[in-house]
């Protein structure tokens, strides 16, 4: 069984595990899956907003097929949902990466 086909066991056996969501979306961006990527993204920030590792990921893979705007946003809200986490590394990297992408 693939990486990919034991991460969909684990979210059909527990659709609520952000743990699960989050390495599926991260194997579907891996592998250059976009859209499932990004709608499995989705899917964390609408039940699981806290989970703010999401945020960058869901940036970097907006990045990657150039939709700058949305990846912009993301990161925005990210560093929203990392500051009200009080996780002041999520902020610190957030920020850089929409500075980075600024430039």
């Amino acid at each position: 069984m693939s990486r990919l086909e034991t991460l969909i066991e684990w979210v059909e056996k527990d659709p609520n595990d952000v743990f699960s969501l989050y390495g599926l979306a991260m194997e579907y961006a891996k592998t250059g899956d976009t859209d499932r990527a990004l709608s499995v993204f989705d899917d964390i920030m609408k039940r699981f907003p806290e989970y703010v590792a999401a945020y960058y990921h869901m940036g970097k893979t907006y990045e990657s097929v150039e939709r700058l705007d949305e990846a912009k946003a993301v990161y925005e809200r990210g560093i929203a949902a990392a500051k009200a986490a009080g996780d002041g590394h999520a902020v610190s990297e957030l920020e850089e990466a929409l500075e980075e992408l600024g430039k």
